[in-house]
């Protein structure tokens, strides 16, 4: 199976997922996960998808393979297990909060991965119920990648949960990006991900963004090609604040070691993140 078979389901889970999506109620009392877990075994990095990927977030189209590029590859399994009968929450809707990715050890593009997808746990959340979705990957048996995600259902709520994080500090300006209106329709093509909120202004307006959004897994990517030797990180944790109409100007900040970040419009933070780096040498 190369990385565009798994792709072509992604479409298609989207579908599932607007049909069986009023079927579900988000905060139902009692709602469980099940232990499902969905496996695409020898997945192959097709080197033209993999080229266009870096492209457009700005990775070089040679050498190591991004950190993020595993999740692009695992997340038409996690749509397929979302969009399941028995997952308990709507797909539509569900909001991207989070995400944290491991690189346990270099693998080689040209290996091929058994993927992995389950859902973790449910999470009482002060804006709803929050999902924790894991993808690993495996190379030749061992762990070589893996990341955490968590996507919120939004729903009324009487439970008490801690109030969210304190406004982060304003980091130096390093760069300024100019996205253009088909960035969510560049980025779809080269990912897979043609969620309608990214596409068009008509689409996004029915999921109720005046404009098409710029996708998250995107701005953590872009973030990571534009620091200092991107290859030799080795984790990342990103948090999404505020989504990003397109097109827009927007400024890329980081600390001066570089281990944190943020992508922000003005005093707007859309995301914030950190990483840590592998010691002395690149990966190779």
């Amino acid at each position: 199976m190369t990385a565009a078979a798994p792709s072509r389901t992604l479409t298609a889970s989207l579908v599932r997922g607007a049909l069986t999506s009023p079927f579900k109620r988000a905060g139902r009392s009692g709602a469980t996960l099940t232990a499902d877990r969905l496996t695409a075994g020898a997945v192959r990095i097709a080197p033209g998808a993999l080229a266009s990927y870096g492209r457009i977030c700005g990775f070089p189209e040679s050498g190591p393979l991004p950190l993020t590029y595993p999740h692009v590859l695992g997340f038409p399994l996690a749509m397929r297990l979302m969009t399941g009968r028995s997952f308990p929450l709507p797909v539509v809707g569900l909001v991207h909060t989070w995400i944290e990715i491991t690189r346990h050890r270099a693998a080689p593009v040209t290996d091929p991965l058994e993927l992995t997808v389950y859902a973790d746990r449910l999470t009482p959340h002060r804006r709803g119920t929050e999902v924790t979705m894991v993808t690993e990957a495996r190379s030749g048996g061992e762990p070589v990648w893996e990341s955490r995600s968590g996507y919120l259902s939004r729903h009324p709520t009487t439970t008490a949960v801690a109030p969210g994080a304190a406004p982060a500090t304003e980091l130096p300006a390093v760069a300024e990006w100019r996205l253009p209106g088909d960035l969510g329709r560049r980025y779809g093509a080269a990912s897979g991900d043609r969620n309608p909120i990214h596409l068009y202004p008509l689409t996004a307006r029915l999921f109720g963004f005046p404009r098409a959004v710029a996708h998250g897994m995107w701005m953590v990517a872009r973030c990571l090609a534009e620091a200092d030797d991107p290859c030799r990180i080795r984790s990342v944790r990103a948090d999404f604040k505020a989504p990003v109409l397109l097109p827009a100007t927007v400024t890329y900040a980081a600390d001066g070691s570089g281990s944190a970040f943020q992508l922000r419009t003005g005093s707007r933070v859309h995301l914030t993140g950190s990483t840590t780096r592998d010691g002395a040498g690149a990966v190779s």
